[in-house]
């Protein structure tokens, strides 16, 4: 049995009993850090997706209203001008063919989020073994397929985040750091649930999200009212 220490024991005994709104969530977890470090606020879905089908994917992108207080590291598979476009929007590596022999042969993974342009997916198919199961790999619908690459690095440094249901049926997505002030902590949650909503697969019958959570990175999770994922 897992033991946890006398501070994580006191925030479980000062946990709200029940279900509690979203603006509560956020004001209890700012109160009650678990860790000396600026943690991470998550956002995690119980889904009422029928697991057996293969047709029901849960996955998309939200843009956080406050950013993510994270620094994200960008990498952009391209060439020739779209190359320079990506390089002046500020990604962390560009290159093609150089990249990809690096990650395919020594597995080189030290990004946050895999950009590529059109072209040069024929190439980055390569890396689908690598990039696949950490997803890495560049996606159109995630927007990280696209001849648009500046925008897409900017949308990534900006506050950018993907998110995807996992195999038991959950799906977590982070809402900033906890040194945000309360109010910027809670539009980005909402931004999170709407976009989670709006990626309600159409073949998904009855109540789309069971269950609401909060939690910080280190701290136990806060069960939230649905009212704000009414659907």
């Amino acid at each position: 049995m897992a033991k946890f220490g006398k501070k994580y024991r006191g925030i479980l005994k000062a946990l709200p009993k029940q279900a509690v709104t979203v603006e509560e969530a956020v004001k209890f977890i700012k109160a009650h850090p678990a860790a000396k470090f600026d943690e991470t606020l998550d956002v995690s879905f119980r889904m009422g997706v029928d697991l057996v089908k293969s047709d029901s994917p849960v996955r998309g992108t939200v843009k956080l209203p406050a950013g993510s207080g994270k620094k994200v590291k960008v990498l952009v598979f391209a060439g020739g001008e779209h190359a320079d476009e990506a390089k002046a929007a500020g990604a962390d590596y560009v290159g093609l063919d150089d990249l990809v022999e690096k990650i395919t042969k020594d597995g080189w993974c030290d990004f946050d989020v895999a950009i590529a342009t059109v072209e040069a997916m024929k190439s980055v198919r390569k890396c689908a073994r690598v990039l696949g199961p950490r997803g890495l790999m560049p996606n159109p619908k995630t927007g990280t397929v696209t001849d648009d690459p500046a925008t897409a690095v900017k949308e990534a440094k900006g506050g950018k985040v993907d998110f995807r249901m996992d195999k038991t049926g959950n799906c977590c997505v982070i809402a900033g750091k906890l040194s945000f002030d309360a109010d910027k902590l809670v539009e980005n949650v909402n931004a999170v649930i709407a976009a989670v909503q709006a990626a309600k697969p159409a073949a998904v019958k009855g109540q789309f999200i069971k269950a609401l959570t909060l939690c910080s990175t280190m701290g136990p999770g806060v069960p939230c009212i649905l009212a704000a994922a009414a659907e």
